[in-house]
């Protein structure tokens, strides 16, 4: 297994949208592995291909014991809406509160090429919502006030100008 470098903002390339996933096989299972390396030691809970630098609509996830693999994943139907804080492994340090629906429908692909479609609540749907934001080129701060998303963009650009 090998550790990823995470893309940090203002990276370009966090804002471009990913391509599908169209090969399965030991390549695809080896990104996988490393991408779930890389988001366990960086102590994150969900890890988009686009923030490792891979294009792929793939995101890793894992929460309460249980690892999460979906590939090209289409969210179909929302429920409800919760507000939460919430962080990303690409803006190191930043929280904050972010709408995302309480429950969501989400057909998608695992690392075998097999199809799901499930039902997800609560804390897993925002993971599942905020990573599949990222393989659309969306970034959680696009969620915030327009504020907000200013200050968190200068402090981001300005810890760019100063590493």
């Amino acid at each position: 297994m090998a550790i990823l470098d995470i893309l940090v903002y203002p990276d370009p390339a966090l804002r471009e949208p990913a391509r599908e996933v169209t090969e399965f096989g030991g390549k695809l299972k080896k990104l996988v592995s490393d991408m779930c390396e890389t988001m366990y030691v960086s102590k994150g809970v969900g890890l988009a291909a686009p923030q490792v630098g891979v294009p792929l609509k793939l995101f890793v996830a894992d929460w309460e014991g249980g690892k999460y693999v979906v590939i090209n994943p289409e969210i179909t139907e929302t429920e409800g809406e919760e507000r939460a804080d919430e962080g990303c492994l690409s803006f190191p340090g930043i929280y904050e509160e972010v709408a995302r629906p309480g429950r969501i429908r989400i057909r998608y692909l695992d690392e075998d090429g097999e199809r799901h479609d499930e039902m997800v609540e609560g804390f897993l749907a925002r993971v599942y919502s905020h990573e599949t934001d990222h393989l659309n080129g969306k970034l959680f701060i696009d969620n915030l006030s327009p504020l907000k998303r200013s200050f968190i963009r200068k402090k981001m650009s300005k810890k760019a100008r100063s590493d």
